[in-house]
């Protein structure tokens, strides 16, 4: 009797040629901690410059008791230590801007992302892998790398003649999973520091406010005198430097934060385009 071995079914093993891109993240954490050394220094050595009062502290230290603000910009001084911070966020914020604006318009590429998948629409109606490869090249940004990503999986599974053509298209779909998954972490990194900033802004500008008027009212009831009323006002007006550097600086990181999510999502709804494309037209085409 003839002995019998199972037969193995041999699959094709799809590898991928999405590679992960290895990125520093130190600007995360070096970035706010050297906007905020910065913030002080501005606060202590250029709005607070003895030569902007005309009582200053020779002592000197930490935190001078500088008196007689010459100009608006050195009543900013008189608001307190919360000033400095409220100007290292607003530095952070700046900071985060460009950083974020030079990476998602290197993420947009070049020319209109609708155009771009039309054309790579086109290409592949005719099947033409090369000219859509070479739209991809030309477009440089997450969805040409996503396209170009699941046009040579598409490229692989033309010539594979072990899957099924729905596990073809399966295969090219988790392509642009993949590389989607590597893009998409590069457009959202460090929003969050805008985010959070925005909130915490406003909130750091009332605390400052709060303990201005608190110190404010404890000078007041330690004086007295004629001449009261005129500190309170002088004091109330020093302490709303706090709420005011609060609120402008939590209206840019708000802003800012909005303009990046916007263009995001146009980025992202470009990557889901591509894999849409990819899949429906090998599935029209290699049937």
């Amino acid at each position: 009797m003839a002995e019998t071995r199972p037969t193995a079914t041999t699959a094709a093993k799809s590898i991928s040629s999405v590679q992960p891109k290895r990125s520093r993240n130190s600007i995360s954490w070096l970035a706010p901690l050297t906007c905020l050394i910065l913030g002080y220094v501005i606060w202590r050595f250029v709005i607070g410059n003895p030569s902007n009062f005309t009582q200053p502290d020779p002592s000197g230290g930490f935190w001078p008791s500088h008196e007689g603000p010459t100009t608006a910009l050195s009543r900013m001084y008189m608001g307190g230590i919360i000033v400095p911070i409220i100007i290292g966020c607003l530095l952070t914020v700046i900071t985060f801007v460009i950083e974020r604006l030079l990476t998602v318009s290197k993420a947009t590429g070049t020319g209109n992302i609708a155009e771009f998948v039309r054309s790579v629409q086109y290409n592949l109606a005719n099947k033409d892998i090369d000219k859509a490869l070479a739209a991809c090249d030309k477009q440089k940004g997450s969805v040409g790398n996503v396209m170009k990503a699941g046009l040579r999986k598409y490229r692989e599974m033309i010539t594979n003649t072990e899957l099924t053509t729905e596990q073809k298209v399966l295969n090219i779909q988790k392509e642009v999973e993949e590389a989607t998954a590597l893009e998409l972490p590069m457009l959202e990194k460090n929003l969050v520091f805008l985010s959070t900033i925005a909130s915490i802004s406003t909130l750091l500008g009332l605390l400052g406010t709060v303990i201005g008027m608190i110190r404010s009212f404890a000078s007041l009831a330690e004086q007295g005198g004629a001449d009261a009323s005129s500190h309170l006002s002088q004091g109330i007006a020093e302490a709303l430097y706090n709420t005011a550097l609060g609120i402008g600086t939590s209206a840019v990181a708000i802003v800012m934060y909005n303009v990046f999510t916007t263009k995001i999502d146009a980025i992202t709804f470009g990557i889901d385009e591509s894999g849409f494309t990819l899949t429906q037209s090998f599935a029209s085409n290699y049937k």
